[in-house]
């Protein structure tokens, strides 16, 4: 009986402590949301963070459970073939990626994390680059086959979302997938962040953009211990 009530404060102060970082996060964020550099938090917080990975908030130093659940379920075939990760962080997602045989090229807006990937997988095969998602290089334009988006649209403000999806569907291959994994509400629901969950109705930009949705997923964890997300798959035609 001690034990438990042990670990079960044990997993309460984890609690506070994600709420402390979710807070502090959210704070910093909304500073910038009010400058000309809305962005610039993320290389803010990374840089902040002197290498401590658990300094931030989305970092689980391996592939996000959803994405490899996808990857495990699905088996998507990877050798010939190329892949982007959107706002790649510490590389985990894009490590995966290439361990499954893709050629990948990964970015992020910070430059503290992608010197961290580098850092982090020296002998790695991915491509890290520093990038700006609304200003990335014009040869990107429809030379991937496969793109992976995971919580960096919904870490954007709000009034970014549809222009940050206008940013990414180009980038797919003509017969190319893109796998976006997002929180996820209701158009009702309140708004806050971030993270700003999305909604079903602004996915669908994916879909004006010209993309055929081959599975979306509605997901509610039945124990209430992770958020509702969402997971989408788009087909370009």
């Amino acid at each position: 009986m001690s034990q438990a009530k042990d670990d079960r404060q044990e997993l309460d102060q984890q609690d506070v402590d994600r709420q402390q970082l979710r807070s502090q996060v959210q704070s910093l964020a909304q500073t910038y949301r009010d400058t000309d550099q809305p962005l610039a938090w993320f290389e803010a917080l990374y840089a902040s963070a002197n290498g401590n990975p658990e300094a931030i908030p989305w970092v689980n130093r391996e592939p996000h459970p959803l994405f490899q659940d996808w990857l495990t379920t699905r088996s998507p075939v990877a050798a010939g073939r190329s892949a982007l990760v959107i706002g790649c962080g510490l590389g985990d997602d894009a490590e995966v990626l290439a361990d499954r045989g893709f050629q990948v090229a990964a970015f992020d807006l910070s430059p503290t994390a992608i010197a961290w990937c580098r850092e982090r997988f020296p002998e790695s095969s991915v491509d890290y680059q520093v990038a700006d998602l609304f200003d990335l290089p014009s040869d990107w334009a429809k030379r991937f086959d496969f793109v992976l988006e995971i919580y960096t649209i919904q870490a954007m403000p709000p009034e970014l979302h549809t222009a940050a999806m206008q940013a990414i569907a180009p980038l797919v291959a003509p017969g190319g997938e893109l796998l976006v994994i997002c929180r996820g509400r209701e158009d009702t629901d309140p708004l806050t962040g971030p993270p700003f969950p999305l909604t079903r109705s602004q996915l669908a930009t994916f879909e004006q953009a010209g993309f055929l949705l081959a599975e979306s997923e509605d997901l509610l964890d039945p124990e209430g211990l992770r958020p509702r997300h969402f997971r989408s798959l788009y087909r370009s035609n």
